[in-house]
C-alpha cells in the first residue's frame, strides 16, 4: 500500500494535488461533478478587497497545448467570499483550503490576510504577488525582490497560519526572489505563475485580447515550471507548492522530484473538468511503476 501523504508547515495533506486558484472557482462549483474531498486540497479563485469585474473581453486564447487568458482577477471581493462564498463551500468539503489573494498594495494585502485569517476552513494563504503596485507606477510586486519582502514581511505580522507566496516566472532570476521572501518569513513558495503570451488575429491584424497581452498556461510551460521548482528547491529551505501544465501523474511525480512537496493543477481543469479527481486516483498506480513506497520520500529527488 502506498504513502501519498504530505506535509504542508504542519499541514498534512492525504495527498499532493491541489487544484490551482482561477481553475476551480470556490470549489462547489466542481462539487456537483464529484466528491472533492479526494483531493489533497484546492486553492480558491484569486481573492481581493475589492469587487473586480475583470479585465474587457475577449480574455481568453487558444494556443497549442495551451491557452493565453487576462480575466483580470474577477471575483466578488473578500467580505463577499468571507459571507456568500465559504459558507458554500463548508457544505461539500470538509477538509482546509488554500486561499488565494490578490492586492494592488501592500495594505490590501495585509487586510484580505487579516480577514481570512480567523476562518477556520483556511488551511494556508497563497498570496499572489504577480498583481502590478499601484503605488509604484505599475511594476509588479513578484517582479522586484524588495517589493516582494515587503509584501511578505507586512503579511507575516498580521497571519497566524502559513504564508506561502506565489512567484511569476517573468523575471530573469526566480531564485533571488525566492530568498528575498524567505529572508521575510514566508513559510512556502508557489510557483509558477503564468507565463507572458499574446495571440493575434490574422484576419483582422489585431491581438485577439483585448489587454494585448495575458497569462499563458497549459502543458507547454510545463518543462518551463519544472525549471523553476528545481532552481527555487536549490536556493530556499521553505517547501514548494509547484505549479505549471502538470497534467498527468506523471508529471506530478517529475515535479515532486524538482523540489515541489504539493502540486496544483490548472489549466488541465479547463480542458478536464475531472483532470484532478483522474490524477489523484491515477497516482497510486503511477507511484508503484517507479516503485516509490512514500511520495514524501521523492521530494527533491532529482538533486
Amino acid at each position: 500500500m502506498v504513502d501519498t501523504r504530505v506535509t504542508l508547515s504542519g499541514w498534512t495533506l492525504d495527498n499532493p494535488i491541489i487544484p490551482a486558484s482561477g481553475t476551480f472557482g470556490y470549489g462547489y462549483e466542481y462539487a456537483e461533478l464529484y466528491d472533492i474531498n479526494l483531493l489533497g486540497s484546492f486553492s480558491f479563485k484569486g481573492t481581493t478587497l475589492e469587487p473586480r469585474f475583470g479585465n474587457p473581453t475577449p480574455r481568453i486564447a487558444e494556443t497549442p497545448n495551451g491557452m493565453i487568458n487576462s480575466v483580470g482577477l474577477q471575483n466578488p471581493g473578500i467580505d463577499a467570499v468571507i459571507s456568500e462564498e465559504l459558507p458554500k463551500l463548508r457544505k461539500c468539503f470538509n477538509k482546509k483550503v488554500v486561499a488565494n489573494i490578490g492586492g494592488f498594495a501592500v495594505e490590501e494585502f495585509v487586510k484580505i490576510v487579516e480577514k481570512l485569517d480567523k476562518e477556520d476552513i483556511v488551511g494556508l494563504h497563497e498570496v499572489n504577488i504577480s498583481c502590478p503596485n499601484l503605488h509604484k507606477g505599475g511594476k509588479n510586486f513578484g517582479t522586484d525582490a524588495d517589493a516582494a519582502y515587503e509584501v511578505t514581511k507586512a503579511v507575516k505580522k498580521v497571519a497566524t497560519k502559513p504564508v506561502y507566496i506565489k512567484l511569476t516566472p517573468n523575471v530573469t532570476d526566480i531564485a533571488s526572489i525566492a530568498k528575498a521572501v524567505e529572508e521575510a518569513g514566508a513559510d512556502g513558495i508557489s510557483l509558477i505563475n503564468t507565463l507572458l503570451g499574446m495571440r493575434i488575429n490574422k484576419r483582422t491584424r489585431k491581438p485577439i485580447i483585448a489587454n494585448k497581452m495575458g497569462g499563458f498556461s497549459g502543458s507547454a510551460i510545463f518543462p518551463v515550471a519544472l525549471r523553476c521548482v528545481y532552481q527555487v528547491y536549490e536556493a530556499v529551505n521553505i517547501p514548494i507548492i509547484g505549479m505549471g501544465g502538470v497534467s498527468s501523474a506523471e508529471d506530478v511525480i517529475e515535479m515532486m522530484m524538482a523540489g515541489a512537496t504539493a502540486v496544483e493543477v490548472g489549466a488541465y481543469n479547463l480542458v478536464n473538468p475531472y483532470g484532478s479527481k483522474e490524477i489523484v486516483e491515477d497516482l497510486p498506480r503511477v507511484m508503484e511503476k517507479y516503485r516509490i513506497e512514500k511520495l514524501s520520500d521523492i521530494i527533491g529527488g532529482a538533486h
